[in-house]
């Protein structure tokens, strides 16, 4: 009777562990595709990202570069004082998105031009996202819009 017992613990242990590992690698999976890491224009340069990875980067829009082009495409180069990198993106382009603005754009680095799939703008004259100010803080070239 005991060797029953002990014998039905062990199949216990074993199930919740076999449920854990697997639990565990569907969470690790659903986590991989969504994160996006942050990078700035410096970083991209200095250490590109592997082919294929998807990852934010963000800067200013770097004045003369933007250029619209037929339907929804549109290039421009993102900057953050230290280096530069072109952005190619087809899609809508956000209301306030302009030379000298910050952005940011979530997308993939191939051939030396970033292809991006989503942009963000800031959402006022004075917004600019956190990842961008520090990355122009790091490169020493943010001004602060209050003065």
């Amino acid at each position: 009777m005991k060797s029953l017992k002990k014998q039905r613990r062990i199949q216990v242990v074993i199930i919740i562990a076999l449920a854990s590992v697997v639990s565990a690698v569907l969470f690790g999976m659903a986590f991989k595709e969504g994160i996006n890491l942050f990078r700035s224009p410096s970083q991209v340069v200095d250490a590109p990202p592997l082919p294929g990875e998807v990852f934010r980067i963000g800067g200013l829009v770097e004045d003369g570069t933007l250029v619209v082009g037929q339907g929804e495409s549109i290039t421009f180069v993102v900057t953050d004082g230290g280096a530069s990198v072109p952005v190619s993106y087809t899609g809508i382009r956000p209301d306030l998105f302009g030379e000298g603005q910050g952005t940011v754009a979530t997308g993939r680095y191939i051939n030396g031009v970033f292809e991006a799939t989503e942009i963000l703008a800031k959402h006022d004259e004075t917004y600019m996202p956190s990842e961008v100010v520090d990355a122009l803080k790091e490169q020493g070239v943010y001004q602060d819009p209050n003065g």
